[in-house]
């Protein structure tokens, strides 16, 4: 689990084509900081595990599910990422909970200057914009963001200088991709509102339900 702020923008060193998928040797400094191999780092959003250690860099393994729904698969020796080490008990939860599992690639449409700070208008895939809200959180590559305005599948978030400094959303601009995670408790809400799929006759949760029970 992550909290979407981005600790360090690290550089792709190297890329490895694996059957079924591939490996990644990160250049790094901050987030090395007590990593061991097995820990979850989230590279651009997308959480890994690292399978080894060296001077100034982290290797990690993608599987080809991974490349194939994020933007991983177009990784290239020197590509600049975002990096995040798994969220401790205890750590102040700045920014919202982020699981590391990209839900799909959007596209940057837009970007404007808002004051002291960026809007950006992406397309995210068909079907994700269900799941967001204005006022709500998103992650784009890995990292919080607040929407501002939903309109179909477009998306408005803000970047504040401070995130445009510290992550590889300052450098994006139309025509770029981000990997898509959307806040883990609407999945979980519409799971309840409507029940598994699997059992058609169930009706999920209900006002009747919740006042039945004492909820309201």
């Amino acid at each position: 689990m992550f909290t979407g702020l981005i600790e360090e923008i690290g550089t792709i060193q190297r890329v490895e084509p694996r059957t079924q998928g591939a490996r990644l040797t990160i250049a790094a400094a901050k987030v090395l900081a007590g990593t061991r191999c097995g820990d979850s780092i989230a590279v651009n959003g997308a959480c890994l595990t690292v399978v080894e250690l060296k001077a100034g860099a982290l290797v990690a393994e993608v599987m080809a599910e991974t490349l194939r729904v994020t933007t991983l698969g177009y990784l290239k020796a020197g590509d600049k990422v975002n990096l995040e080490r798994a969220l401790q008990l205890g750590e102040r939860l700045g920014g919202h909970l982020v699981s590391g599992h990209v839900d799909g690639v959007g596209e940057i449409k837009t970007k404007r200057q808002a004051g002291i700070a960026w809007e950006l208008v992406v397309a995210v895939p068909p079907g994700l914009e269900r799941y967001i809200a204005p006022k709500g959180s998103l992650a784009l590559d890995g990292t919080s963001l607040t929407v501002i305005a939903v309109d179909g599948n477009m998306v408005t978030v803000g970047i504040i200088p401070h995130t445009a400094r510290h992550t590889i959303l300052g450098t994006k601009g139309p025509g770029d991709k981000v990997n898509i995670e959307v806040d883990l408790l609407a999945r979980y809400l519409e799971r309840l509102l409507t029940g598994p799929q699997e059992e058609p006759n169930r009706r999920g949760l209900t006002v009747e339900f919740l006042a039945a029970n004492g909820f309201i």
